[in-house]
C-alpha cells in the first residue's frame, strides 16, 4: 500500500512524505502508482518550476519513498498558493483512495 502522510504544523502544510507501493498491478502497469507520482511531479514542477521557489524533494528510490517540504520564509501570496496547491493534492489523492482503498492511504500528521 501507498501511505501519503501530508505534514502539518499550526495550520500550515509543510510538505508530504510519500511511501510503499501500491501493489494494485504489476511495476509499469500500476494506475494507483503513477496517478501518485503524477501528482507529486506536478506539485513539484509547480513549486519549482513555474513558482521559482526550492523545494527540496527527498526521493529513496529503493525504499519507495518519495518527501517533498516546503521552503520558508513564504510572502502571504506564495503561502496562499501553496497551502491551495498542496491542498489540492490531497483533495486528489482522498478521492484516488476512495476508489482504491486497499492501495492507497492518505493522512495527514503534525
Amino acid at each position: 500500500m501507498t501511505t501519503v502522510t501530508f505534514r502539518r504544523s499550526g495550520g500550515r502544510t509543510l510538505g508530504f512524505d510519500v511511501s510503499g507501493h501500491s501493489g494494485y498491478a504489476a511495476a509499469g502497469e500500476d494506475i494507483v502508482c503513477a496517478a501518485v507520482t503524477s501528482a507529486v511531479r506536478l506539485v513539484e514542477c509547480v513549486l519549482n518550476d513555474v513558482m521559482g521557489l526550492s523545494a527540496p524533494v527527498r526521493v529513496q528510490e529503493e525504499q519507495a519513498f518519495i518527501s517533498l517540504r516546503l521552503p520558508g520564509p513564504l510572502g502571504p501570496a506564495e503561502e496562499d498558493a501553496c497551502q491551495d496547491l498542496l491542498t489540492g493534492m490531497m483533495v486528489y489523492l482522498s478521492q484516488l483512495h476512495s476508489e482504491y482503498p486497499d492501495h492507497i492511504e492518505v493522512m495527514e500528521a503534525q
